[in-house]
């Protein structure tokens, strides 16, 4: 075995999941194979079996692999999975979405935080934003995602604006209201009325069990994807390993791009968050958007799309000029949140709740 660890950089076991999955990605263990044994990368590794069973039960939680009983760990990613016979839509329970109720992020930390920005920033609060958003934002939330989400982005390519649907319009004005935009059917109501109130043309897309139907797909005369990869609303349907990368596959033909909508994904009770289409993906295809409506307050009106470094320039020379729709303050206030660590203590007391509720 090729795998190497480095045990300054912690945590070790998410080393070994990354060097895997990238085997599995590229075919060194195909569909059906069973991996190394838990003994045998422990002994080769000198690690613990705690920690290669924490990366392989990550592999089974995000889909590229399964446990048999006593058999060991079984490949179940295929490359060339999906564009097959059409699959019958999948039709589950509707998730009450809207209704789910996570902890509220503490007042009193939100409370301090106000009371130092304006302590800190003065007189400076009464300037203009920038027009993408404040450096100390956008700054913030690139070290998160890199962190958090494996994603690497420069400060450029992030831009601030007042919730998703502000960032939806944005979005069409940049990539044109002569392309066919592909939605998930069924999806968030608003996300079709935003797309039709726009004037652009729309096809719903079918979802199976996992992601979108695979012959809708195959056959589709969108060039432009709206999807939300982890639980989907209303049917709650997180999109499979296998599904990303088909999502990613059909981006590679010139001229597609994959929205990449990530609402709520830090909720997630695997082991760690789900990964993006952003991070997963080389074409420089995927628009990547979230919010802190849920993870913070929705009275915080505050998104941010993560724009592919191919269309920066076609950002700026379009939409440059457009002003900032977010407050400094309250820019300023969500900066601190990320960089003192409050923000990822809330999403680890939820998660950790949430696995504990689940049985996880």
């Amino acid at each position: 075995m090729k795998y190497t660890i480095d045990k300054n950089d912690r945590p070790v076991y998410m080393q070994i999941y990354r060097q895997i999955r990238q085997d599995i990605i590229a075919g060194i263990y195909p569909y059906g194979e069973k991996l190394p044994s838990i003994r045998l990368l422990c002994d080769e590794l000198a690690v613990s079996t705690v920690t290669v069973d924490h990366a392989y039960a990550l592999l089974c939680d995000e889909g590229y692999a399964e446990s048999r009983e006593r058999s060991g760990f079984f490949v179940i990613f295929r490359e060339a999975d999906g564009f097959a016979a059409p699959a019958e839509a999948y039709k589950p329970r509707a998730v009450a979405h809207s209704s789910r109720k996570h902890p509220d992020f503490p007042f009193s930390v939100l409370a301090r935080t106000m009371r130092r920005v304006l302590s800190d920033y003065a007189e400076g609060l009464m300037e203009r934003s920038p027009n993408p958003g404040t450096v100390e934002l956008r700054e913030a939330i690139r070290s998160y995602l890199m962190r958090n989400r494996g994603m690497r982005a420069e400060r450029c390519q992030i831009v601030i604006g007042s919730g998703a649907e502000y960032l939806y319009g944005l979005i069409i004005t940049m990539l044109g209201r002569d392309r066919v935009y592909g939605l998930e059917s069924p999806s968030y109501q608003k996300i079709e009325q935003i797309y039709r109130a726009a004037g652009v043309r729309c096809e719903r897309l079918p979802l199976s069990h996992d992601g979108i139907e695979s012959a809708a797909l195959a056959g589709t005369g969108a060039t432009v994807i709206h999807t939300t990869p982890y639980r989907s609303y209303p049917t709650g349907i997180t999109a499979s390993a296998n599904k990303r990368h088909e999502y990613i596959r059909w981006a590679a033909k010139d001229g597609r791009i994959i929205v990449e909508d990530d609402f709520e994904s830090e909720f997630s009770v695997s082991s760690k968050p789900e990964d993006t289409l952003f991070s997963l993906s080389d074409g420089d295809n995927v628009i990547y958007m979230n919010t802190f409506s849920k993870t913070v307050s929705p009275a915080l009106r505050i998104g941010y799309m993560v724009l592919p470094r191919s269309l920066v320039g076609t950002f700026e020379k379009k939409l440059g000029f457009y002003s900032c729709t977010v407050p400094v303050f309250e820019q300023l206030v969500l900066a601190q949140l990320l960089q003192s660590g409050d923000f990822e203590r809330h999403i680890n007391r939820v998660r950790r709740a949430l696995r504990k509720t689940r049985g996880k």
